[in-house]
């Protein structure tokens, strides 16, 4: 079945012309210009102009790190924003929908109440794989998005990579891969795939390996064709100066982020161990994520114990296949010594 971008976006979005703003209107790279256009102060403080709207310098560190051409790189306030861009440039509001898979990251169904877009759940399996059955069987004419993320939020595995290339092959919509946490797996990206299913479309973030969350930077990869069509509603300065400069740090910095990540994940291997002789935790769930999804005894209650010792974890228990879960984020050595000695003394 061939795939045609055109058939899945929306009417009004189609004939849109995107907002031309003042930056985007000249091509010279001089320094000594003279910007009279944008009705900016002239007082110069390092952020009294606008930022470039398209991004051009962080791009280009970006697309030699990911070895993909910068158009095929969207920008967004984080990875929350470049999902909604997908949701209103493909979905139409009250007529189409989109395939979710809980337990994972609410966003999803969140923004697809924001944009009246119909959410239909297919849950994981009881080991936290996909249904692919079950998803292809929710498909009907009106589906335009499968959204999944791998390593998964909350439950920190990842999906087995043949199930997703088949997701790839047999659904004739997009598949937007969250790859929030791939920088801590030991499975590979998608990123490879990008050249050879056009209906893939990945989304990054800085946020958990680069150790940018307070930045708010996400990451869009997908083909010309739909960078080109997201461009065409992406407000026009939507990532500012600030950002881009400290973002621009960081990828450069690679060596730096590679250490933390080799860190985080020995930190993670150091509490498994510690958690296991824990014992109120009743199960460990596999994790290729900066996290740990464990089934407790009393979720709520060893949630209220931690917290009256200071420590802040994430209860998952309402969540579909996590009853009685918290979810425990890998901190530095000290933290985790702390969450350590406090779970063996309420344990």
């Amino acid at each position: 079945m061939e795939f045609k971008l055109d058939r899945l976006v929306r009417k009004s979005v189609k004939g849109l012309l995107p907002y031309s703003s003042a930056r985007d209107e000249y091509t010279s790279e001089g320094n000594s210009m003279t910007f009279l256009d944008a009705d900016e102060s002239p007082y110069p403080n390092g952020i009294n102009r606008y930022p470039d709207p398209q991004q051009r310098t962080l791009k280009f560190e970006l697309s030699r790190k990911y070895q993909v051409p910068e158009t095929s790189i969207l920008l967004g306030n984080g990875s929350d924003e470049v999902l909604d861009l997908i949701y209103r440039a493909f979905c139409e509001p009250n007529v189409d929908n989109i395939i979710t898979m809980p337990p994972t990251y609410g966003m999803y169904k969140v923004l697809a109440g924001i944009n009246a877009i119909e959410n239909r759940e297919v849950l994981l399996t009881s080991d936290f794989q996909l249904n692919i059955e079950g998803i292809l069987n929710a498909v009907d004419k009106n589906t335009k998005l499968i959204l999944l993320c791998t390593p998964n939020n909350p439950t920190g595995n990842s999906f087995s990579y043949d199930s997703l290339l088949k997701l790839l092959v047999d659904f004739n919509g997009l598949v937007v891969v969250d790859e929030a946490y791939i920088d801590f797996a030991k499975q590979k990206s998608l990123l490879s795939e990008l050249t050879t299913y056009p209906n893939l479309i990945l989304t990054r973030t800085l946020s958990k390996a680069y150790g940018m969350a307070g930045i708010r930077l996400g990451i869009c990869l997908a083909s010309k064709e739909i960078i080109a069509t997201l461009n065409k509603i992406k407000p026009p300065y939507n990532i500012n100066e600030l950002t881009q400069g400290r973002a621009l740090q960081e990828i450069i910095n690679e060596e730096q982020t590679k250490k933390r990540i080799a860190e985080i994940i020995s930190e993670k291997e150091r509490l498994l161990e510690a958690l296991s002789s824990v014992k109120c935790i009743k199960v460990i769930y596999p994790s290729e994520a900066n996290f740990i999804l464990a089934k407790v005894d009393d979720a709520p209650v060893r949630y209220k114990q931690l917290l009256a010792k200071g420590i802040v974890v994430r209860n998952r228990s309402t969540q579909p296949l996590c009853e009685n879960t918290l979810r425990f984020s890998i901190g530095l050595p000290s933290e985790n010594d702390i969450l350590i000695e406090a779970l063996k003394k309420i344990g």
